[in-house]
């Protein structure tokens, strides 16, 4: 499915572990399936082939909001939806729509921003150079 402003998703379905005794999904269930997008949406960029400017930058997520809008339920194929909303100096936005894969509702709106960060220090850090310029790239892709 296409869903307008996006131009990448990934499909799973909901397991039995994620729902409760009336066959919902946990509420918590939702950033765990955020986790699964982001990871196919980062080598889907091709981002990767920066090497360790990349791979070696560490992110950590500063803030999140969730707007659930309709639960899912056992055995419901999600299709998430992924983008760089926004690149500002040290962090990034990304935007997650989680859909009904079959009918195409909306079930939840996720934004999460994430700091690059120094390891060493836990401060943020710019975000620079060849990455910057591919993440600028990304944004509203």
């Amino acid at each position: 499915m296409t869903r307008p402003g996006f131009s990448f998703s990934t499909r799973f379905k909901v397991r039995y572990p994620e729902i409760d005794a009336q066959r919902v999904v946990y509420n918590s269930r939702y950033l765990e399936y955020v986790d699964v997008a982001v990871t196919e949406f980062w080598p889907w960029t091709g981002i990767e082939e920066l090497g360790p400017d990349w791979t070696e930058a560490e992110f950590h997520v500063r803030h999140t909001e969730i707007d659930y809008h309709k639960p899912f339920v056992m055995n419901d194929e999600i299709e998430a939806f992924v983008r760089v909303e926004r690149v500002g100096g040290t962090s990034l936005t990304e935007r997650f729509e989680l859909c009904h894969a079959i009918t195409g509702d909306l079930h939840c709106t996720i934004l999460m921003t994430i700091v690059h960060v120094d390891l060493g220090t836990g401060r943020p850090k710019p975000i620079t150079g060849a990455v910057r310029s591919r993440l600028e790239q990304l944004v509203g892709a």
